[in-house]
């Protein structure tokens, strides 16, 4: 797995800023939010998360080992299940858990996993066991967010379910703000304190949620 590293004390800080800032955008968008406990389509498909994602996470599950084990254990099952299944087929290093970063690595990554459900998922519920330590682009999914495209040009991205018949000022009402220098800041934190090189590599849900 990455290394080891405490989680900042003010990951919490960007966790309640994100939480509010989606609260905002979802006041605004209204109906035009699909977004819903059972709507699990973002829930499916393999991506990356950065080392401080992957350490709430391993804060979420120690809490739930704490407090909840045998929900605790049915998760990490998932997780090993997963692996299990896709493991083989990991773009990277299946020991440490890290993403390889080579270009072929990165076009396999593409299509790895494409339609898996995240163990993190309850399948019978449609609900995240492990929502309140969700990785970012989890609490971030769904409103508009500005992004920078492959062509170095900026526009608004939301998921495809929502915002239907929208126009684009409708759209652009309800950007949500990220706040990436902050998350940024803690990664630069994280290594500051830790291992500098295992805040630079990325990871998989999948992995973060076993011991």
């Amino acid at each position: 797995m990455l290394a080891f590293m405490p989680l900042p004390a003010r990951d919490s800080q960007l966790v309640q800023i994100v939480d509010a800032s989606l609260a905002d955008a979802a006041r605004c968008a209204g109906d035009l939010l699909a977004c819903r406990i059972g709507c699990t389509q973002c829930c499916h498909g393999a991506f990356a998360i950065n080392a401080l994602d992957a350490e709430r996470l391993r804060a979420g599950m120690s809490a739930l080992h704490a407090t909840r084990p045998a929900l605790a254990a049915a998760i990490e099952q998932r997780a090993y299940a997963w692996l299990g299944q896709y493991g083989g087929e990991f773009p990277g290093d299946t020991h440490t858990g890290v993403l390889g970063t080579s270009d072929a690595d990165r076009a396999r990554f593409d299509d790895f996993a494409d339609n898996a459900a995240c163990p993190a998922l309850d399948l019978d519920t449609g609900r995240c066991d492990v929502y309140q330590w969700r990785p970012m682009t989890c609490r971030a999914f769904g409103p508009p967010i500005r992004a920078t495209g492959n062509d170095g040009s900026e526009g608004l991205g939301h998921c495809e379910l929502c915002f239907i018949g929208a126009t684009p000022a409708e759209v652009a009402a309800c950007e949500m703000p990220v706040p990436l220098e902050l998350e940024a800041t803690l990664l630069d934190e994280m290594g500051r304190n830790g291992d500098e090189t295992g805040t630079k590599g990325e990871t998989i849900v999948a992995f973060a949620l076993v011991r």
